[in-house]
C-alpha cells in the first residue's frame, strides 16, 4: 500500500485476499510500503496500516516492522537498487534521459484537454542524440528517466480476467521511471522490488490491470521472469458508488473503536465479493482460507453493505462468547467499559465479579451486536444497583412488603436456571395472591426495585439477567432503608 493516510476497508480486502492465498498455498505474505511520492506521505501512516493488519488477524510475514530477508521494505529505502536498474535500461537503449521541463509538460497538457484528447508526454527526448544527451548534461540541465514503450505486446494470462493485452505505446507516452530526484515511478519501482524480492503472485486491485502491459514490457526489457498478476473487482457501496473516505466511514481505526470485531470485517468483506465455494455468514478465517480458490473470484464489482455489519458482528461475538478461552477477553474488556461508563456512579464491586460479568455474556449471547451494547442505558440496571426507598414502593403499592416477601420466596424456590417464561407466569400467580395490587403495578414496584427506572426491558427478562442472588439482595436493600 501507499502510506497516504489509513487503511480503509478496499486495501484491507486487498490484503485479505494475498494473505489467504499466500496461506493457502503455504507461501509468505509481504508487506511492502510504497512512499514513492514523498509528498503525499503521511507520518506514522506505515505503522498504523501495520498494526491495523495485526489487529484484523493477518499479519505480514515480512514488514517494515517484522524485517526479513528480502528488506529493506520500504521503498524509499532502496533508491540505489533503482537507480541502478534504471541505468541499466539506459545501457541497454530501453530507457532515456528526458530533459523537457514540467512547464513543457504542462503546456502539452493543456493543449490535449483543450483538444479533449487525453494528455500523453509526445515523446520528445526520445529522439535525442547521444550529443544532445551530453550537450545537455554538461548544461547541468536536470532530467528524468522514461522508458520506451514499444507497440506490439504479448498478451497476458490475469488469475481473474483471463486473457488480456493493452497496446499502451498507441494510447500514452513513454512513461517515467526514474523523477528528477532520484525516487522512482511505482512502474518502476514495483517491478524492480517484486523481482528481488522473489514475488511469484500478485493480487492487486482491477485499477492497475490497464498497467499490466507496461510493467510485463519492463520485465522483457530487463531480461527477467515476472509474477503471476490477478487484479480484484471494485469494492462499492451496495447502491453501486464509490466507498467514501470522506467522514473517515471506512477506514479500520473507526471500527475498531466501534468495538466491531475484525473477524466481522474479514467476514463481510469476502461475503460481499467472490472466491469462495458460496456466500455464508460468519465464516472464520481458517475456514475462508480453506474455501479460497482464485478462479472463483469473478469481475463483478463487490457490493459492500455496512448496514448488515452488526448482523456479522453479533454472529462472531456470539461465537467469541461460547468459546471459553475468547470469553475471558470479553469479561475483561467488559469490566473495562463498565468502570468507564459508570464508574462514577458507585458500582459495587459485586459487579464486577467475574462470575457476574461472565453469566451475563452468556445470558446475553445473540441478543448484542457490539460489546459496548451491555453498557448501554437499556442496560445499566446490571451495573448500578438502584438506590430505592421502601416509602417509594409503598407510593406504588401499599403491599410493598407483602409483593416482597412473596418474590423472595418464588427466587429461593427457584432450583434450576431461570426462564424469562417460567418467571412470567409466576409472577402472574403471585400477582393474585395480593388484596388489592393490580399486575401492571406489581410490574412498575418491581422494576424501580431492580433497576431504578421506569422503563427498559420486561422485568422477567431483568430477573433473569441479574439471577436470584442479586435479585433477592436489591428487595432486601429497598425493603429494609
Amino acid at each position: 500500500p501507499t502510506i497516504t493516510g489509513f487503511l480503509h476497508l478496499g486495501g484491507l480486502r486487498t490484503a485479505l485476499y494475498n494473505y489467504i492465498f499466500a496461506k493457502k498455498h503455504q507461501g509468505t505474505f509481504i508487506l511492502r510500503v510504497e512512499d514513492t511520492d514523498q509528498n503525499r506521505v503521511v507520518p506514522g501512516a506505515a505503522e498504523g496500516i501495520e498494526n491495523m493488519l495485526d489487529w484484523a488477524g493477518i499479519p505480514p510475514d515480512e514488514s517494515p516492522g517484522r524485517g526479513g530477508p528480502a528488506g529493506p521494505y520500504v521503498q524509499s529505502l532502496r533508491l540505489e537498487l533503482y537507480r541502478r536498474a534504471s541505468a541499466a535500461l539506459l545501457d541497454s537503449g530501453a530507457a532515456y534521459r528526458c530533459f523537457c521541463t514540467p512547464q513543457r509538460l504542462e503546456l502539452l497538457r493543456r493543449e490535449a484537454l483543450r483538444s479533449q484528447q487525453t494528455p500523453r508526454y509526445d515523446n520528445r527526448c526520445r529522439h535525442l542524440t547521444s550529443t544532445d544527451v551530453a550537450q545537455k548534461l554538461s548544461q547541468g540541465l536536470d532530467f528524468v528517466i522514461r522508458f520506451r514503450l514499444e507497440k506490439g505486446v504479448e498478451p497476458f494470462r490475469d488469475l481473474v480476467y483471463g486473457w488480456n493485452k493493452h497496446e499502451v505505446a498507441e494510447v500514452e507516452g513513454d512513461p517515467v521511471l526514474l523523477k528528477g530526484d532520484g525516487f522512482p515511478t511505482y512502474h518502476l519501482a514495483n517491478v524492480v522490488d517484486d523481482h528481488y524480492m522473489g514475488i511469484t503472485h500478485v493480487l492487486r486491485g482491477t485499477e492497475w490491470l490497464a498497467s499490466t502491459s507496461k510493467h510485463l514490457l519492463l520485465y522483457k526489457a530487463f531480461g527477467w521472469q515476472p509474477p503471476q498478476f490477478g487484479h480484484l473487482p471494485l469494492l462499492l457501496n451496495k447502491d453501486g458508488g464509490k466507498l467514501s473516505k470522506r467522514q473517515g466511514d471506512i477506514f479500520l481505526e473507526r471500527f475498531a473503536r466501534d468495538g466491531f470485531l475484525p473477524e466481522a470485517l474479514l467476514d463481510i468483506v469476502t461475503n460481499c465479493g467472490s472466491g469462495f465455494t458460496e456466500k455464508q455468514m460468519g465464516r472464520t478465517l481458517e475456514e475462508l482460507i480453506s474455501q479460497f480458490e482464485v478462479h472463483r473470484i469473478t469481475t463483478h464489482s463487490a457490493l459492500l453493505d455496512l448496514e448488515a455489519l452488526p448482523e456479522f458482528n453479533r454472529l462472531h461475538l456470539t461465537r467469541h462468547i461460547e468459546n471459553q478461552g475468547l470469553r475471558q477477553r470479553l469479561i475483561r474488556e467488559l469490566q473495562g467499559l463498565v468502570e468507564l461508563v459508570y464508574g462514577d456512579q458507585q458500582v459495587d464491586p459485586d459487579v464486577l465479579e467475574k462470575e457476574y460479568v461472565e453469566r451475563v455474556l452468556l445470558l446475553r449471547k445473540g441478543h448484542i451486536s457490539l460489546l459496548k451494547n451491555l453498557v448501554s442505558s437499556d442496560y445499566s440496571y446490571l451495573w448500578v444497583r438502584p438506590l430505592v426507598s421502601r416509602q417509594q414502593l409503598q407510593t406504588i403499592s401499599a403491599e410493598a412488603d407483602e409483593i416482597g416477601k412473596l418474590v423472595l420466596g418464588l427466587m429461593t424456590r427457584q432450583a434450576g436456571a431461570l426462564t424469562v417464561e417460567e418467571l412470567n407466569k409466576d409472577l402472574r400467580s403471585l400477582q393474585k395472591q395480593t388484596r388489592e395490587t393490580k399486575y401492571s403495578s406489581m410490574m412498575q414496584l418491581l422494576r424501580l426495585v431492580l433497576s431504578g427506572q421506569q422503563h427498559g426491558p420486561s422485568v422477567a427478562e431483568m430477573m433473569v439477567t441479574l439471577g436470584a442472588k442479586e435479585v433477592c439482595g436489591r428487595i432486601r436493600r429497598a425493603l429494609s432503608s
